[in-house]
């Protein structure tokens, strides 16, 4: 199954090209203060036997008729693994992976969907795409076994882990507002199949830039959860980014880019630069 946030706000599922609304199903839209639709949905999903409403033509729009919003606009949180595959170590000549280093934060403010643009906020600093195979939490998770592991996971998608080169820590320049692209949609596990088999290619302004497959991953989908319940609790919808292959590459506004995962589908975003200034800490840090 293939659920998507859509239009600001609503939830559906789709059907061929078209996008069944499911906003019945999770009590209606209008709810202030209320999580998101699409977590409300991910709280009471229970596989392939969720009942889900046909399509019609008086409950469906075309695909083509929506803006496509990141398929969990409000995690609770996003963790991301920092070189978590054998060739980008190399690519960064460091002798650190994610044994050494673990799991950062970006902050849930950096979410942007299908369709979106990056915005580069300095003139002086490079900025790298980074693809990677992003999973979600589908009920809440602490101290799960590697055994268990993808049981909670209840579907992945793709992100664009956007990246900001210097000294300051990675949640600071990996965390600028519109810095994580997410989607298009989220794909549910029985129907993404094994998470350690997925094709990953990106390009960005039609050259190819990265192409992998996760089975190269240091650490799997399994293990990447398994630990991080161990440090924190992971709440329906949260987000777990697995690491990106080498092949990163320096971004400047006009360009477009674009990840393709195999049995989920392609992200593409736009880049512009918002006639940005200078950093504030400075060109030195690149």
């Amino acid at each position: 199954m293939r659920l998507l946030s859509y239009d600001d706000g609503r939830v559906g599922y789709l059907a061929d090209d078209r996008v069944v609304d499911l906003g019945d199903l999770v009590g209606g839209y209008h709810r202030p203060g209320a999580v998101s639709a699409m977590r409300r949905l991910l709280t009471q999903w229970d596989g392939p036997g969720t009942p889900l409403p046909p399509a019609t033509e008086a409950n469906s729009v075309p695909l083509s008729s929506v803006r496509l919003d990141p398929p969990v606009p409000d995690p609770t949180k996003i963790v991301a693994a920092p070189v978590n595959y054998r060739d980008h170590k190399s690519e960064m000549s460091v002798t650190v992976d994610i044994s050494d280093l673990a799991v950062f934060l970006k902050a849930p403010s950096s979410l942007i969907g299908h369709g979106d643009a990056i915005r580069l906020p300095y003139s002086d600093r490079r900025f790298d795409q980074e693809g990677e195979l992003a999973a979600v939490i589908g009920r809440r998770a602490r101290n799960v076994a590697p055994e268990q592991a993808l049981d909670y996971v209840v579907g992945y998608t793709g992100l664009l882990d956007i990246t900001m080169r210097g000294g300051e820590d990675r949640s600071t320049r990996k965390s600028f507002d519109t810095f994580t692209p997410l989607g298009p949609w989220l794909v549910t596990s029985d129907e993404a199949g094994p998470p350690d088999d997925i094709d990953l290619d990106c390009t960005v302004g039609g050259e190819h830039r990265q192409s992998s497959n996760t089975k190269n991953l240091i650490w799997g989908v399994a293990q990447l959860v398994a630990y991080v319940s161990s440090v924190m609790t992971l709440e329906v919808g949260d987000i777990i980014a697995t690491g990106t292959p080498a092949g990163v590459g320096p971004l400047a506004a006009g360009l477009e880019v674009s990840l393709t995962l195999s049995r989920i589908g392609t992200l593409t975003v736009g880049v512009s630069a918002d006639n940005p200034g200078p950093s504030p800490t400075g060109s030195r840090n690149r």
